[in-house]
């Protein structure tokens, strides 16, 4: 891939992920605000399947976390998609399914772009140039537990709606 290209493609990744987070978060507010945000939610999904699908036309040489992510992000994304348009009704257990795998798509976007803050930004690159320093833990550990708590209230407020109560 020739250079204009490469900085075509990463142009274009790193303005669909932005998209998709900006989505990700007005839909994770939305829902916890009781509204059921479907325009944010396929805003999200298209936008998400798309950062990763761009992910995987970048050169690489062998396996590398950034394609560990993408491919737990497919597959959850292939998940969310046909679980969020099931026309019939499923099974109580499999309804938090689609709620699930957004949070999960949005915390993986938010993964990567801690990478990359880490990665790019002179002040966090300095504080974790391996991106195996504490700093750099931290701040993916505190990610961590703020979306697990994000989405413990996202599939609470989702049974909420399901019910009709706001």
């Amino acid at each position: 891939m020739n250079t204009n290209a490469l900085h075509a493609l990463t142009t274009l990744h790193t303005l669909l992920s932005f998209i998709a987070l900006l989505a990700g978060f007005i839909w994770l507010v939305m829902v916890l605000r009781g509204a059921l945000a479907q325009r944010w939610q396929g805003i999200f999904l298209v936008t998400a399947a798309a950062t990763t699908l761009t992910g995987f036309i970048f050169p690489f040489n062998g396996f590398t976390p950034a394609i560990g992510v993408g491919m737990v992000a497919a597959i959850t994304l292939l998940i969310a998609f046909a679980t969020a348009r099931a026309r019939a009704t499923p099974p109580q257990p499999l309804r938090a399914v689609p709620l699930a795998m957004l949070v999960l798509n949005v915390y993986l976007l938010v993964f990567v772009a801690i990478a990359q803050a880490f990665g790019k930004i002179a002040v966090l690159h300095a504080a974790a140039p391996t991106l195996k320093e504490a700093p750099f833990s931290v701040a993916q550990g505190l990610a961590l537990v703020a979306f697990v708590l994000l989405g413990i209230l996202v599939l609470r407020r989702g049974r909420r709606l399901e019910r009709g109560v706001s």
